[in-house]
């Protein structure tokens, strides 16, 4: 009698967490059920931040329990920073709001840029559709710098970019330090299509480039051997893209903890990508159902494909938990934040 009684007992136990795990994922369902999501995109309508944040809410619609309606709003000003500041002391923390920010809110915080109201480690981070960004370091073949001793040797390289501040810009001067270049000019007033003109042109000595870009729109400076490659920075590091798996890492010239630490900053800044956040405080089975509906949808087998369709580029996903991690192991160090500072202005190098 007392093994019948004990084993009613397990059934009953065993049923009563049936129905507590049914109810929980039943209320998460319940609470989504015919709502309506208003998704903030830190910008202007149309561009490449649009297309990204539709691919994604896309999906978001799909996996999200009681698949919600999903608004779009947009919120320009000052880089993100003013979305950025809305979600984070504005916008109501109940799960009914997402924010979709260009990745400049990122380091506009950590580099103490005016107007930021937000801080970065209070956010919660539902991930990023883009994360990879190789860069690669090159020059006209024609000058016949095929190896790093010759390129060292060269002076006054005339490297090209468009304006102060952009990525390329950044990138050229990061090359140029790190890989120790002899007075570097650098040169900036051009289109993405004209600085690729220049540098066939001889007007220009080098640049440095997304690899994917490059491979893509300027298949026959490799194929054809027009420029000579020295360097890439991976963005993952340790993520190899296939074309140019034999060149450096940029990591391998530093000669300091902090240059390395530089290099890192950069990194993470570049990885963060479009990041999709919630405000400080949201429910966290409500942040769990978001942030596992954001796994989701960067596995479904059709995200890839109708993401490239959108906008154009190939989705490189970054999970919730990856970067959450990113963001918090920001180097903070206020020496490192204004030799990064520094370095993207439009003085002379420093010396190494």
């Amino acid at each position: 009698m007392k093994r019948i009684i004990e084993r009613f007992k397990l059934i009953a136990w065993s049923a009563l967490w049936v129905l507590i795990a049914a109810e929980s994922g039943f209320s998460q369902g319940h609470f989504y059920q015919g709502k309506t999501i208003t998704m903030i995109r830190g910008g202007s309508p149309g561009g490449i931040g649009e297309m990204r944040t539709r691919a994604v809410a896309t999906f978001l619609k799909k996996h999200i329990p009681g698949n919600p309606n999903i608004l779009l709003e947009f919120m320009p000003g000052a880089g993100g920073r003013k979305a950025a500041n809305h979600l984070y002391r504005g916008a109501r923390a109940d799960g009914l709001t997402i924010g979709s920010a260009p990745g400049g809110m990122v380091s506009s915080a950590i580099l103490g840029e005016p107007g930021v109201q937000y801080d970065l480690d209070k956010f919660i981070y539902l991930g990023s559709p883009n994360s990879q960004s190789h860069y690669v370091f090159f020059t006209n073949a024609k000058l016949g710098l095929d190896s790093l001793e010759k390129l060292r040797s060269h002076s006054g390289l005339r490297i090209g970019a468009q304006t102060v501040g952009h990525p390329v810009y950044y990138m050229g001067r990061l090359f140029a330090y790190v890989l120790g270049l002899k007075d570097p000019k650098f040169i900036t007033g051009y289109s993405s299509p004209e600085l690729d003109v220049a540098i066939l042109s001889g007007e220009l000595d080098a640049s440095a480039n997304v690899a994917s870009s490059l491979v893509k729109q300027n298949p026959e400076f490799l194929d054809k051997r027009l420029m000579d490659f020295h360097a890439v920075m991976e963005i993952p590091k340790g993520d190899k893209h296939p074309r140019f798996t034999k060149l450096p890492e940029l990591e391998s010239f530093v000669k300091s903890e902090k240059e390395r630490k530089l290099l890192a900053l950069h990194r993470t800044f570049r990885l963060a990508g479009s990041p999709f956040l919630l405000p400080p405080g949201t429910p966290k089975e409500r942040v769990d159902t978001l942030r596992e509906a954001m796994r989701k949808s960067f596995a479904d087998p059709e995200f890839p494909s109708e993401y490239k369709k959108m906008t154009g580029e190939e989705a490189s996903p970054l999970l919730p938990d990856a970067h959450e991690k990113a963001i918090k192991e920001l180097p903070r160090e206020l020496e490192t934040v204004e030799f990064y500072k520094m370095l993207g202005g439009t003085q002379s190098l420093p010396p190494r």
